[in-house]
């Protein structure tokens, strides 16, 4: 009888492990609410601005999970890298063009560090000895900014 609780016990624990090991995919949703969520707090959006945000974030991360999963099956073409890039693309320059003034200058801030690889607040410190790593410009990847303003 101690044999079998203890197989039991056994059995549990590792399809506990199994599971836990499982990557979970984030849904387009949660995707979507995340990055809205992020921009709120940088950006300080309206209702309006947060709904319209959502809809673009939500429609680039389904349609770009569903490239992911032609990738992953093996049935991905080469104009499915371009595509997802323009999806990203696109859906960033729709979003600068929801936000005004200040908005604009914070997202692209916050652009760049997502390009860049850092996040504000985390602050890597240099270990001693350590050189400082150079970062190249990366202007060129931002949206351009809408016509209008350029004219101005």
């Amino acid at each position: 009888m101690k044999q079998v609780i203890f197989l039991l016990f056994i059995l549990v624990g590792i399809s506990g492990l199994a599971n836990a090991q499982q990557n979970k995919v984030p849904t387009p949703d949660e995707i979507a609410k995340k990055n809205v969520d992020d921009l709120d707090k940088r950006l300080k959006l309206n209702d309006t601005q947060k709904s319209v945000i959502y809809r673009f974030t939500f429609n680039q991360a389904k349609e770009q999970a569903d490239l992911i999963k032609r990738q992953q099956a093996g049935n991905s073409r080469e104009e499915d890298v371009d595509k997802f890039y323009k999806l990203q693309n696109e859906t960033s320059k729709n979003i600068r063009n929801v936000l005004k003034g200040e908005q604009q200058s914070e997202y692209d801030k916050v652009i760049e560090e997502r390009l860049s690889g850092k996040s504000k607040g985390k602050n890597k410190k240099k270990k001693k000895g350590e050189e400082e790593e150079v970062e190249g410009d990366i202007k060129g990847l931002l949206s351009a900014p809408p016509l209008e303003q350029q004219k101005q």
